[in-house]
């Protein structure tokens, strides 16, 4: 798979730490969702206005240019733990004050430590390079793959020796803690849980199918899956792969912020893979919702009577938008087992 098709760990609710420097442009520039912009001519107090983190010159002693190991590091935390598989560094629009060079570097804290307690290597935490020292050049998008099988909970970003980088991005497979799911009713379709995308009939959708599991509540339409008017006989869908294999108890199908644009009916199905079932026979597919009708701009809640699964579809009628898909139910004791499994396996 392509790295870059994973989730984004930092969009899950994850945040900048610290940085050892920000004089010239915020560190929390690095993580936001939008792209980078460039506006010439814009100057503040501290010279022109840069989207994205950007550090001091730095200088030797008496002046002179910084030795080869002279750094400038910011630290984010992964919104939940993961297995990092490729990481993103953009330089966009800096184009004479971007890094020579940069590496990553990555640990697994246990709770919620402050800065001081991952800061260093310690007896609770250890930094392991992910990222080898590279060059990267200004004005472009760097794509590093990551071979490490080892769950983590925070990342390092170091440039060498200083400058800026526009946006940072994480991707990698979410790993969810078992002890947060064991015995409680939760959102079997949440991207922070484990869930994701599998499948999906609109290749060209308007925004990403990955919107609709995610984190919090949609702010403003291009915050949900929308997919293109369709012009021909059939209707879209979507599959999640959810969290772990489970029983859905309750279901909402959300339409917030869709008004004229929203599905006419939508329904649900799931499928067992347990079982040996494939998601393309359709025979293995069982209704969850039979159709219902969706009203514009609101959420859609449903009692329902699920069965084992570990995947499940939504059929919109024929076509249109849907901010969020909440599943919520509990694993099953082999769903369950499943998941401490692999948060022991990436240990």
């Amino acid at each position: 798979m392509d790295e870059q098709l994973l989730p984004d760990l930092l969009r899950l609710r994850g945040s900048v730490v610290a940085a050892s420097d920000e004089f010239f442009a915020a560190k929390e520039n690095l993580t936001k969702a939008t792209a980078p912009v460039f506006v010439p001519d814009t100057y503040d107090a501290k010279g022109q206005v840069y989207d994205g983190w950007e550090t001091r010159r730095r200088r030797g002693p008496g002046g002179t240019l910084p030795d080869r190991s002279a750094r400038d590091w910011v630290i984010v935390r992964l919104g939940v733990p993961g297995v990092v598989r490729s990481i993103v560094v953009d330089t966009a629009f800096f184009t004479g004050n971007y890094p020579q060079a940069c590496s990553a570097d990555a640990c697994s804290a246990d709770g919620y430590p402050v800065f001081e307690e991952i800061a260093a290597d310690s007896a609770a935490v250890t930094w392991r390079e992910i990222v080898p020292r590279v060059l990267v050049t200004g004005d472009a998008r760097h794509t590093f793959k990551v071979s490490s099988g080892r769950r983590s909970t925070h990342v390092r970003l170091n440039i060498f020796p200083d400058g800026g980088v526009a946006r940072l991005r994480v991707h990698g497979e979410v790993v969810p803690d078992p002890a947060l799911l064991a015995g409680l009713t939760v959102d079997l379709a949440a991207l922070e849980n484990g869930a994701d995308v599998a499948a999906r009939s609109d290749q060209n959708s308007f925004s990403a199918p990955r919107n609709v599991i995610s984190p919090g509540l949609s702010r403003v339409m291009g915050e949900g899956w929308e997919t293109r008017r369709r012009r021909r006989p059939g209707h879209e869908w979507l599959v999640i792969r959810l969290a772990g294999r489970g029983v859905i108890d309750l279901a909402e199908i959300d339409t917030s912020w869709y008004r004229g644009n929203q599905p006419d009916t939508a329904s649900l199905q799931t499928l067992d893979a347990a079982t040996g079932a494939s998601l393309t026979d359709q025979s293995a597919w069982q209704d969850l919702l039979p159709p219902v009708r969706l009203l514009p701009d609101t959420p859609h809640r449903f009692r329902v009577t699920g069965r084992p699964a570990t995947h499940v579809r939504l059929n919109i009628f024929p076509d249109g938008g849907v901010a969020r898909l909440r599943l919520y139910g509990s694993l099953t004791d082999d769903g369950l087992a499943a998941i401490r499994r692999r948060w022991d396996a990436t240990g």
